[in-house]
């Protein structure tokens, strides 16, 4: 379930650094058509540094989070359809 994918995330920290900016977690949302798709991936060093235990931990949490963004997009989107096709 866990996958990886690059890009960058943003500092927590106010204060300006000069150290690069790692991704470790990502979640995406995709939407193809009225089907909501949310998939996560998790850092490959991360990944390989975590116990099969905190690994497995995780899956299962991240597996809630992307279930309950999935349908709370979903319902956005579905309301966003109707309002749209309401108003002729």
């Amino acid at each position: 379930m866990a996958q990886s994918s690059s890009g960058a995330a943003t500092s927590s920290s106010k204060t300006p650094t000069n150290s690069p900016e790692t991704e470790i977690l990502h979640v995406v949302i995709q939407r193809d058509g009225k089907q909501v798709n949310a998939k996560w991936g998790l850092h490959p060093n991360l990944k390989e540094e975590l116990k099969p235990e905190e690994l497995k931990e995780l899956t299962e949490i991240m597996g809630k989070v992307t279930n309950i963004v999935g349908k709370r997009f979903s319902q956005i989107l579905t309301q966003a359809e109707e309002d749209v096709s309401g108003t002729a």
